[in-house]
């Protein structure tokens, strides 16, 4: 790592370090986990966007109550992060050679939180992180009930609207917060499908408590009342499963559902489409997670397909945050050295590649193409000594070109000696000398 004493570094340490940590000044209230309902939805989000005075408190709240409880949104939402964090990246400097430290820090655990929490803001609108000045990058995430980006400020309390409640992060340098100021995030359109399937789940448990075991009915005469209160103990005595006592005179029939649902399936199907919109609405497909039915390897080979322009523009999305100019003053803040760019290391589909490369190799007949092309669009490295090592290539290819022209003239010489030789007029020299003109033929066009 570069020198960590550099004086204007440490210029800027100390000009910070009584600053107060924005994380030690607020008062945290721990999430909301009242039930919730599509009313209390709606109500959140109009609080959100208010005009005048915007709060995304409840509706953080809601965020958290959906994301805790919801297996298969929590799934999702993994896997498109894990997309991101299963990828290497790599700090190149400007002569193009890998930088190693920050090459280590961003693929360490400090650089895969950080990376996380970028992609955590298209899922709740933003995230926040404010660094700890010191030797060593350390950080801490900042409640995102606490930043009100339409204001541009975090607030001590998560209900502060004003500037006089807490602080304007743009004007600090160890605070990074990543978000548009009217973007609610992608769990805004998967909330309602959460609120929707805990509901079915609800009733689908109901219905197996009701339905799942056997009903005891017993009858017993109107006027013997010995037989009902015997009827009755005998029922209390002998489990808790659904029991029922008439009178035979009176006319009973129960109207379960059965007949058109008789095996759930009514709140399987509204489960499995709850599922499938959020799916869609965090990675884009439903395929890749699921199968459906009527899906075969077409299908899912071109959802996966989808995936992966969407895994792209997160990649895209984390590297324009990585190499902005508010990240890059942090780093070099610790000392490292950021005259360069972060890059991801991105898997090359061999089967999309062999196709390119006859494409290329085509073009390449026609038009001169740059070597530095071929080393980054095959993600080959580029040797040091590639100078020499391409001149030797030159001197090569010379020597492969001048052989077919020495054989070719070899074998002129013979036919035209065969050619000086007339004083053998028979048939089989006859035949001879036309297939050895037809061989020079052949040959010269090949050539």
């Amino acid at each position: 790592m570069a020198n960590n004493n550099n004086n204007n570094n440490n210029n800027n340490i100390t000009e910070v370090q009584n600053q107060p940590f924005i994380i030690n000044d607020l008062t945290l209230i721990s999430p909301d986990r009242s039930s919730k309902d599509i009313g209390k939805l709606k109500e959140s989000i109009e609080v959100a966007e208010s005009i005048y005075y915007p709060n995304r408190v409840q509706l953080y709240d809601l965020y958290h109550d959906v994301l805790s409880l919801d297996g298969f949104l929590r799934g999702i939402i993994q896997k498109r992060i894990d997309s991101v964090l299963n990828k290497k990246i790599n700090f190149k400097k400007k002569d193009s050679k890998k930088d190693e430290d920050l090459t280590d820090l961003i693929n360490g655990q400090k650089g895969r939180d950080i990376i996380s929490l970028l992609i955590e803001s298209k899922l709740w609108g933003t995230s926040g992180l404010e660094f700890v000045i010191g030797n060593k990058l350390q950080f801490h995430e900042i409640p995102r009930k606490h930043i009100k980006p339409e204001k541009g400020i975090i607030t001590k309390s998560q209900y502060g609207l004003s500037e006089q409640d807490g602080y304007k992060y743009e004007d600090m340098p160890f605070v990074w917060v990543i978000g548009k100021k009217t973007d609610l995030g992608l769990l805004l359109a998967c909330s309602m499908y959460a609120i929707y399937k805990r509901g079915s789940f609800g009733d689908f448990a109901q219905y197996v408590e009701i339905f799942g075991q056997p009903v005891r009915i017993m009858k017993y005469d109107a006027y013997d009342t010995k037989t009902k209160t015997e009827l009755k103990s005998l029922l209390d005595n002998s489990g808790s499963s659904l029991a029922m006592m008439i009178p035979k005179q009176a006319e009973f029939e129960m109207l379960d559902g059965k007949t058109s649902n008789g095996d759930g399936k009514l709140q399987i199907s509204l489960k499995d489409a709850c599922n499938e919109e959020m799916s869609i609405a965090i990675l884009g497909n439903t395929e890749t997670t699921t199968s459906s039915k009527s899906s075969g390897y077409a299908q899912s080979k071109e959802h996966g397909e989808q995936q992966d322009e969407l895994t792209i523009s997160d990649l895209i999305f984390v590297e324009n945050l990585l190499n902005s100019d508010k990240f890059k003053s942090i780093l070099q803040s610790y000392g490292y050295d950021v005259d360069g760019k972060f890059e991801f290391e991105l898997d090359l589909d061999l089967s999309k590649l062999k196709l390119r490369m006859e494409i290329d190799t085509f073009v390449s007949e026609k038009v001169p193409i740059s070597d530095d092309y071929w080393y980054n669009t095959y993600g080959i490295p580029k040797p040091d000594n590639y100078d020499e090592l391409k001149a030797k290539m030159e001197e090569a290819k010379k020597v492969n070109i001048a052989e077919p022209v020495n054989k070719s003239n070899t074998k002129k010489e013979k036919t035209d000696n065969k050619k000086g030789d007339l004083s053998d007029n028979s048939r089989q020299n006859f035949i001879n000398t036309f297939f050895s003109k037809l061989a020079d033929f052949f040959d010269q066009a090949q050539h």
